[in-house]
């Protein structure tokens, strides 16, 4: 039996129908604004095959393609920005490195700039001792005729100096460090040397069998001036010493007292 639909009722379009439709006023719409939606059923209709193979694909691919292109651009982006974020931490950790190196050198170069200095002090700290400090004028030796002993082979009636045992051929040191003034032939002395100290004093070594230094030179403590002997007024081989507050004679001064109060222990 057959069914006859009510006078004035239309039935709905199909639902693919409703779909084409629809797609195709959004982009009537889209390409020719709010009038072209109000275009004859029959335009649309002629036109709703076409834009629906057309104008929706074109939609669907352009909006993909720019879906596509905004999401490399914002992955590009995103790399680049890994990567600055990479080199900049890199920049960071190799300037924390070199920053760090640097100090560590500056700090061994201070550090050995402080040793060197300090071993320069102590160097020249020695060196100073050195040439300030007084040595007996013969060494392994022992005073064998004592400061004023008297004795008729002095001129004065007693002796100036003090005699030290030596055989001949001695080595004969300066005590101190001075300036030679005199170096010959001293009569009674024999072959002798006179030096001028550095505290202003002086010191004489008579008897010497020869002679090693030269007037105006300088000398240094310990350093060999000269050769024990038994020139001059002598009756065997030894070493004359005397201390004098003068060059002259007879300004002479107790010479164990002079080495003692230099540090010296005779």
């Amino acid at each position: 039996m057959a069914f006859i639909r009510a006078t004035g009722k239309h039935r709905r379009a199909s639902r693919p129908v409703r779909t084409t439709r629809n797609v195709a006023g959004i982009a009537t719409l889209a390409a020719g604004g709010v009038v072209a939606s109000v275009a004859s059923p029959a335009l649309a209709a002629t036109d709703e095959a076409r834009l629906h193979d057309t104008g929706l694909q074109q939609a669907v691919v352009l909006g993909d393609e720019l879906a596509n292109r905004v999401e490399a651009q914002a992955d590009a982006q995103q790399a680049d920005a890994e990567a600055a974020a990479a080199r900049a931490k890199a920049e960071a950790v190799a300037k924390k490195q070199a920053d760090e190196a640097k100090r560590r050198a500056e700090a061994a170069k201070k550090k050995a700039k402080a040793a060197h200095e300090a071993k320069v002090r102590a160097a020249r700290d020695a060196e100073r001792k050195r040439l300030n400090a007084f040595v007996a004028p013969i060494g392994d030796s022992y005073v064998s005729t004592a400061y004023k002993a008297s004795s008729g082979l002095w001129s004065s009636g007693s002796h100036t100096g003090i005699d030290f045992h030596a055989a001949s051929g001695t080595s004969v040191h300066a005590v101190g460090s001075g300036t030679v003034v005199e170096a010959g032939w001293g009569g009674s002395y024999g072959n002798n040397i006179v030096i001028k100290m550095n505290d202003g004093t002086y010191t004489q070594y008579g008897h010497l069998s020869s002679l090693g230094v030269s007037v105006g030179q300088q000398v240094t403590p310990g350093q060999q001036i000269g050769l024990s002997g038994a020139t001059g007024n002598v009756t065997g081989p030894h070493l004359h010493f005397e201390a004098r507050t003068g060059a002259d004679y007879g300004s002479d001064i107790d010479p164990v007292a002079y080495l003692r109060g230099h540090g010296v222990n005779v």
